[in-house]
């Protein structure tokens, strides 16, 4: 991929999904802003709320910038370094703790408690093709209703179903309801592109669309809106989905069509597939004549990698979407 991509892109989402589309989309596009999910509740962030009454999660935004590095490599894995945990110590101290996320809280502290002005700190520290853009500066939480009743509260709650009845999704919703950052709003109402996925569908990717401000600002834009449909479904919360499934649920949450889709129509090898069947997971079924009823464009090829893992291959993903990158 020689060529540049001069549109000006948004994506929106997080987790793996999210660093993976972004470390690739920073080699080829010249005005890229990613919008991040902030409803984190588990790990190093979940630690720096609890311990040190940081309103707002702060992983996804640092693996959001470190997609968009264009420093070192010594930067990016300073950022990316997690501290050893010692389960014989009376205090945990820094071990779990992401460094990245550290830094992040004393340039917040620095910046007088201001995380717009600590992740424009960062991006300098980064060097980052491109900005990262906090979907809200209100905390809340991510809340899941099953199909009996139940609600389940906290995006790792949600994403580990260990220890909880294994339902259906009936609706996610959040506790209490928040409002965009303006610069989420501007970005996506001003966007050529927009790119929602790919990530996990219900901690990941719809998270961002319950933002009050969202769903509207995308509504209200020209750009195009590119779903990026999940290449395996996840035990808890998307067993047996299709990839009509997905792309009803972004209808659903996002309030109207996209534009096209991106789903995935190459095989994996069956010993790959054989670990993945320990977690309970299956290959996203490409239904497309279903999917073709639901969206005007809908873009297919081998997308995802079929090594030690599977994931979306991002330059797969971007040649679908641009194919002219490739003469």
């Amino acid at each position: 991929m020689r060529q540049r991509i001069d549109e000006r892109i948004v994506t929106v989402g997080g987790g793996t999904g999210s660093y993976t589309m972004l470390s690739e989309l920073r080699k080829v596009a010249t005005n890229l802003w990613a919008i991040v999910t902030m409803m984190d509740s588990g790990g190093s962030s979940r630690r720096l709320i609890d311990e040190f009454g940081r309103p707002l999660p702060l992983g996804d935004l640092r693996q959001a910038l470190v997609a968009l590095s264009r420093a070192s490599a010594l930067w990016r894995e300073l950022f990316n370094y997690r501290f050893p945990e010692f389960p014989d110590a009376t205090t945990q101290g820094v071990g779990g703790h992401a460094l990245g996320n550290l830094i992040l809280h004393a340039l917040q502290d620095l910046n007088d408690g201001d995380l717009l002005g600590a992740i424009e700190d960062a991006e300098e520290l980064l060097r980052t093709n491109g900005h990262v853009i906090p979907v809200t500066l209100d905390q809340s939480t991510l809340c899941a209703e099953l199909s009996d009743g139940t609600v389940i509260r906290g995006e790792a709650a949600i994403d580990r179903p260990e220890g909880r009845p294994v339902l259906p999704i009936r609706r996610i919703f959040l506790d209490p309801p928040v409002r965009a950052t303006l610069r989420a709003r501007k970005a996506l109402e001003r966007a050529d592109k927009i790119l929602i996925g790919p990530g996990d569908l219900y901690t990941s990717v719809l998270p961002c669309l319950l933002v009050e401000g969202v769903a509207e600002a995308i509504r209200a834009s020209d750009g195009e809106v590119i779903y990026i449909c999940n290449v395996m479904t996840k035990h808890g919360e998307t067993d047996g989905f299709a990839a009509s499934d997905f792309v009803r649920e972004v209808h659903r949450y996002l309030g109207r069509r996209v534009d096209a889709v991106v789903v995935n129509t190459g095989d994996y090898p069956p010993e790959l597939l054989a670990r993945y069947a320990e977690e309970r997971a299956e290959p996203v079924r490409p239904d497309l004549d279903t999917v073709r009823a639901l969206v005007p464009r809908v873009l297919t090829g081998p997308v995802a990698h079929t090594e030690r893992l599977i994931r979306h291959d991002a330059e797969r993903v971007i040649l679908t979407i641009w194919p002219e990158l490739a003469s």
